[in-house]
């Protein structure tokens, strides 16, 4: 059961930006999410995290973040004693820095992607703060974010996914060419160069030759000191599935990507918007329960929470289904899948947003049952 407070509105803080090369991203997400966020229910207090890791707050925050602005914003600070749950503003007086309560806070909502924002990072300081979090916790935001470690769990989990190659950026500068031949004996191209920490398509190349290939691991090693290499599938089908939930998830119907690009890039994402969307996905029958099966399976096996997109490939030939990733905090501007997704599975965006802040609260009710100290 969810413990929303019955005598006020529910204080939501909006966590957006960050340090990651998703910044641009994240804020595209938060506008949605602010938006949708039923002012007769909820207050909700824009927090923006510069790319050096601020915390800002003032009039208009999101706005001042957009324009770039942020001279005029307050800096403020989420104390680490679990005493607190509030957000506190960094006041300068003759002393120092004091600091000032700006609200006390019933749940902290992440629109945050990349590095800092779904790696494990903002989630291990809300788990010190004890404070309530849309989302999953540091293992699963960990395990999802890396897709080396990711791809790992899956394998042992017997959930079928495209070969692929874990190479170190110092390995790939020390010896190019024995990093090179590592990937190619995979198979023959096209292969798919990706740094193992970033989402939204940032830093992905696909790689058709040896000099793609080389260039694509540059690119990807701008990004991350662990780059992910895939074996392409080709020609494959892209299958997306919303996760909704804690212990018990539920999955959407099924979505195929039209990629207007070479394959479902951050433009086609975020930018000109021009991938075509099949919701439902026409599949082969019993295909998209597979799908919905092997999603369910993955969630549970990271112990995510909250949400989750999952990514699948469907090779056109073989007629098999590749889990590719699973993103614990998707994107949620106005043309993204997970909540298209929903909504063609009779869940509108705002009820959407209400169901992932009942999920926090009893997310944090659980780990309130959970004994911290040895009883004498």
């Amino acid at each position: 059961m969810s413990s929303l407070p019955t005598s006020r509105k529910t204080r939501v803080a909006v966590l957006f930006g960050g340090r990651s090369g998703e910044h641009d991203v994240s804020l595209m997400s938060a506008r949605s999410v602010i938006n949708a966020l039923d002012p007769e229910r909820y207050e909700v207090i824009q927090v923006g995290i510069t790319l050096d890791g601020e915390w800002c707050n003032g009039e208009n925050t999101h706005d001042a973040f957009v324009s770039g602005n942020i001279q005029n914003l307050n800096r403020v600070v989420l104390p680490q004693e679990p005493s607190h749950s509030a957000l506190y503003v960094l006041r300068g007086t003759e002393c120092g820095e004091a600091l000032e309560k700006l609200s006390d806070i019933d749940v902290f909502f992440p629109a945050l992607h990349g590095p800092f924002g779904e790696d494990g990072a903002i989630q291990g300081l809300l788990e010190l703060a004890d404070v309530a979090y849309v989302g999953a916790g540091v293992a699963g935001s960990s395990v999802g974010m890396d897709k080396g470690i990711f791809k790992d769990v899956m394998r042992a989990n017997g959930i079928p996914i495209v070969d692929s190659v874990l190479v170190l950026r110092t390995e790939f500068e020390k010896d190019t060419n024995a990093v090179i031949a590592k990937i190619e004996a995979m198979g023959d191209y096209p292969f798919f160069a990706k740094p193992a920490n970033l989402g939204s398509s940032v830093g992905i190349s696909k790689c058709k030759s040896r000099a793609d290939l080389y260039e694509g691991l540059m690119e990807a090693a701008r990004y991350d000191r662990r780059l992910v290499v895939e074996k392409g599938v080709n020609p494959a089908r892209e299958i997306e599935v919303s996760v909704l939930g804690n212990e018990d998830p539920q999955t959407s119907v099924c979505g195929e990507i039209l990629p207007s690009r070479e394959f479902y890039s951050y433009e086609s994402k975020y930018e000109d918007g021009t991938s075509g969307l099949i919701i439902p996905a026409q599949l082969p029958e019993g295909m998209s329960e597979q799908i919905r099966e092997y999603a369910a399976r993955a969630y549970k096996a990271i112990d995510c929470a909250g949400m989750a997109r999952a990514d699948f490939f469907v090779d056109v030939e073989m007629n098999k289904v590749y889990l590719n990733e699973l993103n614990t905090l998707p994107g949620f501007t106005s043309i993204s899948m997970y909540p298209k997704l929903w909504q063609a599975s009779g869940l509108t965006y705002p009820q959407l947003v209400d169901r992932l802040i009942e999920l926090a609260l009893e997310r944090k009710a659980q780990r309130d049952h959970t004994e911290r100290r040895r009883m004498s």
